[in-house]
C-alpha cells in the first residue's frame, strides 16, 4: 500500500443487500467535508444473489474511480475461510475467519497511515460486532465509527438499492458511535491482535478484571447522577457530548467529574499532583460499565 495525504480518508463499509447505506454514508461525509479516496466493502460470498446486486448496483456508481466527480475507488473485500469465500457466519469458526480478515484489512489500512471511517449499518450484525472489536484494538481517536438511521418511510422507497441518494428531507442521519481505541491507550494490547479471537477475548476479560474491585469500589460511592455521568465518559462521551445527552449544564458536568475523579484518585491512590481528566475514567471503567 502506499502512504496518503492526512487530509484524505478511507471509508470501510458492511455490506449486505442495501447497497444505498453506503451511498448514503459516503454523501454524508463528504458534505461534513471529508475527502474518500476510497471505500472497501466488507461482505460474505457473492454466492448471495441480493449481495451480487448489490455489489453490482454500487460498481455503477463508481466508474473510472470516480464519484461524484471526485475520484474514489471502489475496492471489494470478501470474508474469507481457507481462501473459499464465506457464506454465511454460523458457527464459531465461521466468526474467527471473519474476525482474521476484518482484522487484517483494519490493520493493513492503519499502517498505511489511513484515517478510516467505519460504516457498519449494512449486512450481517455479526460482521459489524467483529468490525467494532478490531476497531478497539487498531484505531485511532482520528477514527470513526457509524451507524446509519433511516426512517421507515424512507427505507420502503429506497429498500435494495432503489434510491442511491437523498436529500435532508428524507431523514436519513449518519450517527456517531462511541469507540474506546485501547489500542491507543495500552498499544500491548495491539499484539492482540495478531491473536485468535478467543486469546484476545481472554486477554481483555484479564485486564478488565484488574481494575474491577477499584472501579466497583469508586461506583458504590456515587450518587445515581455521578454514575449517569461516568457511564457517558465510559461510553466515550466528552464533558460537553455528555451535558447534552444527560440534559444537564457543562458546569454540573464537570462538578461531577470532579467528585468522580476524586473517588478514582483514592481507589487508585494517584496522587493529588498527578493530571487527571475524563479520559481516565473512559480508559478504566468501559469494559466495567457494561456489566452494571
Amino acid at each position: 500500500m502506499h502512504q496518503t495525504d492526512d487530509s484524505c480518508a478511507t471509508l470501510v463499509a458492511t455490506l449486505g443487500g442495501q447497497p444505498q447505506i453506503v451511498t448514503f454514508a459516503l454523501d454524508a461525509l463528504l458534505a461534513q467535508g471529508e475527502t474518500i479516496t476510497d471505500v472497501y466493502l466488507v461482505h460474505l460470498s457473492l454466492d448471495n444473489p441480493r449481495t451480487r446486486q448489490a455489489l453490482h448496483r454500487l460498481q455503477q456508481e463508481f466508474l473510472n474511480d470516480m464519484y461524484a466527480g471526485r475520484r474514489c475507488r471502489l475496492r471489494r473485500f470478501p470474508i474469507r475461510a481457507n481462501g473459499v469465500e464465506l457464506t454465511d457466519i454460523r458457527a464459531a469458526a465461521d466468526a474467527e475467519a471473519a474476525w482474521q480478515c476484518i482484522r487484517d484489512l483494519i490493520a493493513d489500512l492503519k499502517r498505511d497511515g489511513r484515517r478510516l471511517h467505519l460504516c457498519l449499518s449494512g449486512g450481517r450484525r455479526m460482521m459489524a460486532l467483529l468490525a467494532m472489536s478490531a476497531a478497539a484494538l487498531l484505531c485511532d481517536h482520528q477514527d470513526r465509527i457509524w451507524h446509519m438511521h433511516t426512517p421507515e418511510t424512507t427505507l420502503q422507497r429506497v429498500k435494495d438499492g432503489a434510491q442511491m441518494h437523498v436529500t435532508p428531507a428524507d431523514g436519513v442521519q449518519l450517527i456517531q458511535a462511541p469507540l474506546a481505541p485501547w489500542g491507543a491507550y495500552f498499544p500491548a494490547l495491539r499484539l492482540l491482535a495478531q491473536t485468535p479471537l478467543h486469546a484476545v477475548q481472554e486477554q481483555l476479560r484479564r485486564v478488565a478484571a484488574v481494575d474491577d474491585p477499584k472501579c466497583r469500589q469508586v461506583w458504590e460511592r456515587l450518587s445515581q447522577r455521578q454514575r449517569d455521568v461516568l457511564r457517558a465518559f465510559a461510553c466515550g462521551l466528552r464533558p460537553d457530548q455528555a451535558a447534552d445527552t444527560l440534559s444537564i449544564s457543562l458546569s454540573t458536568v464537570n462538578s461531577h467529574k470532579t467528585a468522580i475523579l476524586a473517588e478514582c484518585r483514592n481507589a487508585w491512590n494517584i496522587p493529588g499532583d498527578e493530571p487527571l481528566d475524563y479520559r481516565f475514567i473512559r480508559e478504566h471503567f468501559a469494559v466495567f460499565i457494561e456489566r452494571v
